[in-house]
């Protein structure tokens, strides 16, 4: 298990053992988001409730802080480097885990909100976004990868951050809006969301969301996934008739 996934547990604990801290009642506007394909996107509303133990906020606003997370993936990065004039391949790195996705937004800075071993327990940021290289001889080198992919998936629009979004009314209601690229991948995604107080996260709570496709493109991935050797027997016999149709077609011609 990871400290992030402990640290989940130890949230959970003390209203588990009836002690009288905050809670988190959370909810996303969407919980199944189906992909066609015109899909060029979508903007999910986060939102909810704290609830204290006496019924009324703190005097100091408390900070909200909402990840959306898509599934993991292995990736492999390459850099390129230029020898003789040509651009080649030359290191590569691979990551056994990296998210897909990762989009956050905070009621402030991440910098402003926790300090660093809170921000690097809870992933807080994508600085602190977990990475499992397979590798670990060469530590500058596996930052520099890091650093590389992080900067690539922002710009793909799969790593977003949106500090100073959250909205809170009354120190009790939340909202915040985060976009989900039409690049993102299909699969579970976990919508998180957590309160802190003074630096330290004093509640969490976590809702699931499921992007899949639909219409033909499911049924395509669908028949893919389940019916592997059908799905290529098909493709095969679709490819080949495409192929005597267009040879009839140029005889013809």
């Amino acid at each position: 298990m990871t400290w992030r996934g402990i640290a989940l547990l130890m949230l959970a604990a003390p209203a588990l053992m009836g002690a009288e801290m905050p809670v988190l009642v959370p909810d996303v506007s969407q919980r199944q988001i189906d992909i066609k394909y015109s899909f060029s996107g979508e903007e999910l509303l986060l939102f909810g409730a704290i609830v204290y133990p006496d019924g009324h906020p703190p005097k100091k606003a408390p900070d909200i802080v909402v990840v959306l997370k898509g599934p993991e993936q292995a990736v492999r990065m390459r850099e390129k480097d230029k020898v003789a004039g040509i651009w080649v391949n030359a290191d590569a790195i691979r990551f056994q885990s990296a998210p897909s996705f990762n989009a956050i937004a905070s009621t402030r800075p991440l910098k402003d909100i926790a300090d660093e071993r809170t921000a690097a327990i809870y992933e807080l940021g994508t600085d602190n976004i977990q990475l499992s290289p397979a590798s670990f001889e060469n530590s500058e080198e596996i930052s520099r990868f890091e650093a590389g992919l992080i900067d690539l998936q922002s710009r793909k629009g799969l790593f977003v951050q949106r500090p100073g979004t959250v909205e809170i009314t009354d120190g009790v209601l939340y909202r915040a809006r985060l976009p989900l690229s039409a690049r993102a991948l299909v699969g579970d995604y976990t919508a998180e969301t957590f309160l802190i107080q003074n630096g330290r996260v004093v509640a969490g709570a976590v809702r699931d969301i499921v992007v899949r496709k639909s219409g033909f493109e499911g049924f395509v991935a669908d028949a893919a996934e389940h019916a592997s050797l059908l799905y290529g027997f098909t493709a095969i016999l679709i490819a080949v008739g495409m192929g005597w149709i267009a040879g009839l077609a140029g005889r013809r011609v």
